[in-house]
């Protein structure tokens, strides 16, 4: 096993005197220094090489190899681990080359200020990335701690959540905690207008009106909260689609024939980090798809033009693959070999055609088949009734 080099420090608003006396003795005998302007004013007063982040930042894997051999230290801010660097700088260097020092995360001390039990709590980060991201969190009653972009992302998340009913919800920007200048601003959603420092976290309690929009994590959601030509599946087939693709933690989808994204963008908020790749080849319903993952807070939904299986080829090996467009057996065959061993395939069939082949597939490669028939009631006339929609065979089977 290599022997640690490389020392990655949290440091707070308190600089060099919040270290503990072994973290701060390694950080005085630094040769080399890499952090940001804020964390190198937070350790001044030092003689090593100073380094600033470098741009594009995914030049700092070599730019800290280049170094190897020398006393190293990256500073980050609060728990290194905890939506940070130290988690990026892990798993590009061998994690035996590294000495993690964390110092108390801001969830931590927000947790604290407002008197919040962590493990109730959902911590997510929208610093450098969409800030939609946070819109799949907003339930009633939840509590949020979010690491923020900059000065105006809280005013950007009031308007998330009075769009959605939730402008009642409590926030509160923490800025500078620990530090001589630690503020706190508090307000409701639907009436905030502070202007907060750059650098802040943001304590949100979620607090729906009667007619705010439910958007739970689990499968189902109703289909008028997507954008769609009408052509899509349904909520309770996409429910149980969902549930035989099993969303999980980090893993990939592709959604092939993708439509509108409604199958995409619920396995992108059934688990936390869930990716998905929705190959689709026309330009409405691919802007549809987008508009839908924007919406629903999934904006990293990938999106890809082409016809399959061709726009198939070079993709990354999926964990999970839905087929709900462009069924041929072409497109299966080469669906299944890129599947990861325990994939998940699911295929959903609307016309004669298309079961057909299921039926023949299911054959050859075993599997689940099942006929989903779905009434919803409907008026007619002054009074009510049933009215079908399309009966959906669906195949569903895992790789072994």
């Amino acid at each position: 096993m290599s022997e640690p080099w490389l020392h990655i420090v949290g440091i707070g608003e308190d600089g060099m005197d919040g270290l503990l006396p072994a973290t701060r003795a390694i950080v005085e005998a630094a040769e080399v220094i890499v952090g940001g302007e804020r964390h190198h004013q937070l350790a001044e007063g030092l003689n090593a090489e100073r380094i600033a982040w470098p741009s594009p930042f995914d030049a700092l894997i070599d730019l800290l190899r280049a170094h190897k051999g020398r006393r190293v230290v990256v500073l980050a801010t609060g728990d290194p681990l905890w939506f940070s660097v130290g988690a990026r700088i892990g798993r590009a260097i061998d994690p035996g080359e590294i000495t993690y020092h964390p110092q108390l995360s801001a969830f931590q001390l927000a947790a604290a200020r407002m008197g919040w039990s962590l493990p109730d709590v959902e911590t997510l980060t929208v610093h450098g990335r969409p800030v939609e991201q946070m819109i799949a969190f907003i339930q009633p009653d939840a509590r949020l701690l979010i690491l923020t972009t900059g000065a105006a992302t809280p005013a950007q998340i009031a308007r998330f959540l009075s769009e959605r009913g939730f402008g009642q919800s409590r926030m509160s920007v923490l800025a500078n905690m620990g530090g001589k200048d630690e503020a706190r601003f508090d307000g409701l959603a639907e009436s905030w207008d502070h202007v907060v420092p750059p650098f802040n976290t943001l304590a949100v309690e979620c607090l729906a009106a009667p007619d705010a929009a439910l958007l739970p994590r689990v499968p189902g959601l109703a289909d008028d909260l997507f954008r769609h030509d009408g052509t899509m599946t349904k909520q309770e087939v996409r429910a149980a689609t969902l549930a035989k693709l099993m969303p999980m933690r980090g893993a990939l989808l592709w959604d092939i024939g993708t439509g509108c994204g409604s199958v995409a963008v619920e396995w992108m908020r059934g688990a936390r980090y869930a990716r998905a790749i929705g190959i689709e080849p026309r330009a409405d319903r691919r802007a549809m798809a987008a508009a839908n993952a924007l919406a629903l807070g999934v904006p990293k939904l990938e999106l890809i033009e082409g016809r399959v299986p061709g726009a198939l080829a070079g993709l990354e090996a999926p964990d999970a693959v839905f087929i709900g467009g462009g069924l041929s057996e072409a497109v299966f065959e080469a669906a299944w070999a890129a599947l990861r061993p325990l994939g998940r395939l699911v295929s959903n069939a609307v016309t004669l055609e298309s079961e057909a082949l299921l039926l023949e597939l299911q054959k050859r490669h075993g599997g689940q088949l099942v006929k989903l028939q779905v009434h919803r009631a409907e008026p007619v006339g002054r009074l009510t009734g049933w009215r079908p929609l399309m009966p959906v065979t669906q195949w569903s089977l895992v790789k072994r």
